[in-house]
Order: C-alpha cells, then structure tokens, then sequence
C-alpha cells in the first residue's frame, strides 16, 4: 500500500523539499531528515533471536524520511529488531533506489553564496548516526 499512498517524490518534489530546507532551515540542498525507530514488541512466537536488538529487547524497526515541514516522504516499517538503521535502509525499497541512482534526483547545485565554486550533491540529513 505504501507504493501506491506514498509513492517516492519525482525530481519536482525533491526540488520543493530542497527549497523548503533552505528556506525554513537554512540547510540548502537537503532532500530530508532520515531516521529509525526501533519500536518495542511483544516477542512473536517460533522466531528465535530475529526480533531481538542491541538493547536486549524484541522490536521491529521504523524507518522514515521527512521533509523540511515534517510530512513523512517515505516510511519502512517490519524490519527484524535485530537490524540496524543502516541495514534497514540498505534493505528497504528506498535504500535500494537510493543506491541504484533510480529516485530522480535534482542535479548538483552550487550552494548559495558559493556560486563559483562547484555544484555539490543534495544530501539527506541523519538525525543521528547510523548504526
């Protein structure tokens, strides 16, 4: 249902959510703010370890972009609790988009004030690190 209720932003809406982050943020060339949630569960029956995390508890994992305005761009949600942040987006639709240059999007910019300069690459920002 995602594909279809959340599809991901064509390069028109990247552009706007780039605006947006410089505008609202002063952060230029921001497509988004990526993070994951691991969110506690009552562990499933016959599955082992596969829900069992880091923080010696059973969860899945949320994994989401937002936009400057905080409108979810992209949601993942199911992954084993004992994924990391990284391994999810690695294993979500969008990680792989990502990764394969398929999401559409914009060109580099130059950063305002930095004309002369080369353009840079639009960057996605991680509200902490990885793991």
């Amino acid at each position: 249902m995602v594909q279809e209720h959340m599809p991901f932003p064509e390069q028109h809406h990247w552009k706007k959510i780039a605006e947006d982050f410089h505008r609202l943020w002063n952060f230029p060339n921001c497509l988004g703010t990526i993070d994951g949630k691991h969110v506690a569960i009552q562990a499933p029956s016959s599955t082992g370890s596969m829900y069992f995390n880091y923080k010696g508890n059973f969860s899945i994992v949320l994994l989401a972009v937002v936009d400057a305005r905080y409108l979810f761009r992209m949601v993942d949600v199911g992954a084993y609790g004992k994924s990391s942040d990284g391994g999810t987006l690695c294993a979500s639709d969008f990680g792989k988009a990502l990764h394969q240059g398929t999401l559409d999007l914009p060109e580099d910019a130059p950063l305002p004030g930095a004309e002369d300069l080369q353009p840079v690459p639009h960057v996605l920002w991680v509200m902490r690190p990885f793991l």
